[in-house]
């Protein structure tokens, strides 16, 4: 008799309201990580930014308190508190407690929204172990407590002394507050700055909306106010805040038709790297769509059209292609779509064919009126364009010249690359090694069948200050280019890599630090496919070794020999302290089974979390501007420890 035999109607399980989001919480937010655990506080925000773009709110409050509660507060209209005339309870509580319940499918309420599916406030009630909500409206407050989900009785209104918050000067609003629940996610505690750069996005988004983020957790509160009446305009100053404009002030294109609205904030930089920021409905729209698309042809066209009419079409024999003409751009592209059509629950992709038209026809007239107006700030876009078409030629054949040479090196991989055997890159792992003596003692450590190691020898170049034709030449990164096999920037293909692990292993120490940061930054700008899918991990070799009573332990941190040293106090003129100041001082044996063993090392897996910081940060230590990057290390230098000069 098979498994499913008796396989009948009773097995089919029903989920009754909010059942399926405690089920299958995934489904609704993502992941049950802190990422998810965040996401919960975006639901709530988008809410009251839906408000906003609706013109009815302009205030929005975010406070962590301690115990590991949030509250959001805004001056919008207030969800309605008055009995639903078919389901006979309160619209807020179907708001708080139904799927697919809310104003957002009733266009007369919301034109255009971030929550289109109704289930945010919802799934945040259902995966909390509390939650509550107020509402301040006609001079009275009113509100309701849930529990996992479920109301504990019915709206009801309630007295300002009795609220836990302040609710004096609110004359209307909503406020919601909850405690994540323990048991679904993984971690409950809140990072304040990666709340503070989706806040200060919104912000951005929404010109004149002020958003404050306050952490009630610290004795004295961290307070981040938010508030940009230039809009994406200021959106791609900040981001351009440490790097040399071309043109003073952004491009600003704005217009509307057949019901989208769309704003874009254009600004060149004298680096080599693009900035592309595409938003619907002030949704992070990360794998771009149909307006994305629109926007780039225009730009493109645009530019080609202008190149034609001047001196600097004689420097070229081919049009500007899109790569060209966005090398050193910076911008922001936000449209406001009445009935969006994403691509998958996580909105990542916009898929309404008509936007792309719209967003192309629009760029074209405005791109064109400006640049016409505007003589010098298209010299300057014109010059760059040219020089990075220049360079992109430039670099193709010094690929093609690569190509050729591996072609006749029957095996096409680097000398230095001690490779494994193992072929399937699932399993594979290389390890980035920074030294001749460290990579001698990790060839001679590591697992053969899937562990790679390539040595790296020298001075590494920095790519923040090289365009691509110096990349591909370079003869520090030719071999890691090379070992990784997937090609590089605009050719990189991730899904062609020959290990799904890429592990720099350097030194505890500056030099060490200096290297990762350099290698990360290749990565960064060449590569980000590899940084953003989980490929690129950090090799965590240990500080000590600690000897006593003929055993052997390690320690990664100053914490972990303290309290090693505390065990062996009772005879310590018998233990023996040894600092690794490099990983040449470790013998092939202890290589292994502290950094390169899967079932005892260290590693740590780079994420790329915020781009729009991840941009700033690497522009700060890696560009060419020095009084931001001196800034940053006065600012954080007494935060770093173990730091051998």
């Amino acid at each position: 008799m098979t498994a499913n035999s008796n396989y009948s109607a009773q097995n089919i399980q029903v989920l009754k309201g909010l059942e399926a989001v405690r089920k299958r919480p995934g489904m609704y937010i993502g992941t049950t990580g802190i990422d998810g655990l965040h996401h919960l506080v975006y639901e709530v925000v988008d809410n009251s930014v839906d408000e906003a773009m609706q013109g009815h709110c302009d205030d929005i409050l975010v406070v962590l308190e301690g115990n590991d509660i949030v509250r959001v507060e805004d001056n919008g209209r207030g969800i309605p508190v008055d009995v639903h005339p078919t389901e006979g309870v309160s619209a807020l509580e179907l708001v708080m407690t139904r799927l697919h319940a809310g104003g957002k499918f009733d266009k007369n309420s919301y034109k255009v929204s971030g929550g289109l599916h109704g289930v945010g406030v919802s799934v945040v009630n259902a995966l909390s172990e509390w939650c509550e909500a107020f509402v301040h409206s006609n001079g009275k407050i009113y509100t309701q407590r849930y529990r996992i989900g479920a109301a504990q009785g019915p709206t009801a209104e309630a007295a300002l002394q009795a609220l836990p918050y302040d609710g004096a000067a609110k004359a209307r609003g909503t406020v919601i507050r909850w405690k994540a629940d323990a048991s679904i996610f993984e971690t409950i505690t809140y990072n304040f700055d990666a709340l503070s750069n989706r806040l200060r996005e919104l912000a951005f988004l929404n010109k004149g909306l002020k958003i404050t983020i306050r952490d009630e957790r610290l004795s004295t509160p961290k307070i981040h106010e938010f508030r940009f009446d230039g809009g994406v305009q200021s959106f791609v100053e900040y981001l351009n805040e440490n790097k040399t404009v071309l043109h003073r002030t952004p491009v600003f294109i704005e217009g509307s038709r057949d019901g989208v609205e769309v704003e874009c904030a254009i600004q060149y930089n004298d680096g080599f790297n693009e900035i592309m920021l595409s938003f619907v409905n002030d949704i992070n729209t990360r794998e771009g769509g149909t307006h994305l698309v629109g926007f780039k042809s225009a730009l493109t066209r645009t530019l080609n059209e202008f190149l034609k009419k001047s001196k600097q079409a004689k420097k070229l024999d081919e049009s500007l292609t899109g790569d060209d003409v966005r090398e050193g751009l910076t911008a922001v592209l936000s449209a406001k779509v009445p009935d969006p059509q994403f691509e998958g629950q996580t909105k990542g992709k916009l898929g309404n064919s008509e936007v792309r038209g719209i967003v192309e026809s629009l760029v074209n007239e405005q791109l064109e009126l400006y640049l016409d107006q505007h003589p010098d700030v298209i010299q300057a876009i014109l010059e760059k364009g040219v020089l990075a078409a220049r360079a992109r030629i430039a670099a193709r054949q010094a690929r093609d010249a690569t190509r050729r040479k591996n072609a006749m090196d029957s095996a096409g991989l680097p000398g230095k690359l001690a490779d494994c055997s193992e072929k399937d890159p699932r399993i594979c792992e290389l390890f980035i090694v920074e030294g001749d003596s460290a990579g001698g003692s990790a060839k001679m450590g590591r697992n053969r069948q899937y562990q790679a190691i390539l040595s790296l020898f020298g001075k590494m170049l920095n790519v923040e200050k090289t365009r691509i034709e110096k990349v591909v030449t370079n003869e520090k990164l030719q071999p890691i280019i090379a070992s990784i096999g997937a090609g590089c920037g605009n050719e990189f293909t991730v899904d062609r890599i020959r290990y799904h692990k890429v592990v720099i292993m350097a030194d505890a120490d500056v030099d060490g630090s200096h290297i990762r940061t350099l290698l990360l930054t290749f990565f960064y700008r060449y590569m980000k496919d590899l940084i953003e899918q989980g490929h690129v991990y950090l090799a965590m070799p240990p500080l000590y070794k600690v000897s006593y009573e003929k055993k052997h332990f390690y320690a990664y941190d100053d914490a972990e020999k303290d309290r090693i040293l505390a065990e062996a106090g009772r005879d310590p003129e018998k233990v023996h302290v040894q600092r690794y100041k490099g990983l040449g001082e470790m013998n092939p044996d202890q290589l292994w089974e502290t950094t390169m063993d899967p079932a005892r090392r260290n590693i740590i897996q780079v994420h790329l979390d915020d781009t729009i910081e991840a941009e700033r940060i690497f522009t700060t230590l890696m560009g060419e501007v020095v009084e931001p990057r001196r800034r940053f290390i006065e600012e954080n230098a007494l935060l770093v420890s173990n730091l051998d000069v």
